[in-house]
């Protein structure tokens, strides 16, 4: 297998049905792919499970149980979501073609998670907030929803006809990027920054929300490096220091 392909990790948050965990094993195995994580999952390893995991079930029962997004995503450096819910509210939404094109610079020496929702109703918002840009697979108008591994099949599909095109093949220019806690704590730094300097007017949350949402997604979409990471916080150290006049 491509030593990139060890880096993507598909993770199903809360799937409701065995089945679909099960096809999504083989799905991914199919690609030649390996990491199946789960979040909050029914009881795995039913009967229905391992017979949709047809040939697969080295995939299903090596899969990853995590009891939250968070703790799913915190080694993973690029986080992306997958949607078929358009809509400016949502973020940047990319066609899965074009979307999975896009993490290809840094796939080498990167971690990187794509996020499937729940067979119900998909991601949650704040499940969506945790993602860089989201990707979407173009459906009929008149029948919208794709089953969940038929969802993880394609994705896979993409990711896999992406890696073997010329232009990726032998790819090593990638820079190593920090995880999603670091990033988590950059942003959490820069809020009270903003405070500190009362850059938003008192009592305007939404514009806090609304800046720092932008913040997250901008920086999302292409990662950071630990010498920007380590840039960015001597900058908020400076500013706090000026700021209390030491």
């Amino acid at each position: 297998m491509e030593s990139w392909k060890d880096n993507i990790y598909f993770i199903l948050v809360e799937p409701i049905e065995p089945g679909n965990i099960g096809a999504s094993a083989r799905a991914i195995k199919n690609m030649g792919f390996k990491n199946l994580c789960l979040v909050n999952p029914p009881f795995l390893m039913t009967k229905e499970a391992k017979l949709f995991a047809y040939n697969a079930l080295d995939i299903l029962e090596s899969a990853k149980i995590h009891k939250s997004l968070s703790d799913a995503i915190s080694d993973k450096s690029i986080i992306l979501g997958t949607t078929r819910r358009l809509g400016k509210a949502r973020g940047i939404i990319f066609p899965v073609n074009e979307g999975i094109n896009k993490i290809f610079d840094v796939i080498n020496n990167n971690k990187v998670a794509i996020l499937f929702g729940r067979e119900n109703k998909g991601l949650l918002n704040e499940e969506i907030d945790e993602c860089g840009f989201l990707l979407t697979i173009p459906t009929s108008k008149e029948h919208r929803s794709l089953n969940l591994s038929q969802a993880v099949l394609l994705v896979a599909y993409e990711l896999s006809k992406a890696g073997d095109t010329d232009k990726n093949e032998g790819c090593t220019h990638d820079k190593l990027l920090v995880n999603h806690k670091k990033l988590d704590f950059l942003l959490d730094r820069i809020s009270r920054t903003l405070d500190l300097l009362g850059y938003i007017p008192k009592g305007d949350d939404n514009l806090k929300e609304r800046i720092m949402w932008n913040l997250k997604h901008f920086i999302g979409r292409a990662g950071i490096a630990e010498w920007e990471l380590n840039m960015l916080h001597g900058i908020c150290t400076q500013i706090e220091k000026k700021v209390k006049g030491e």
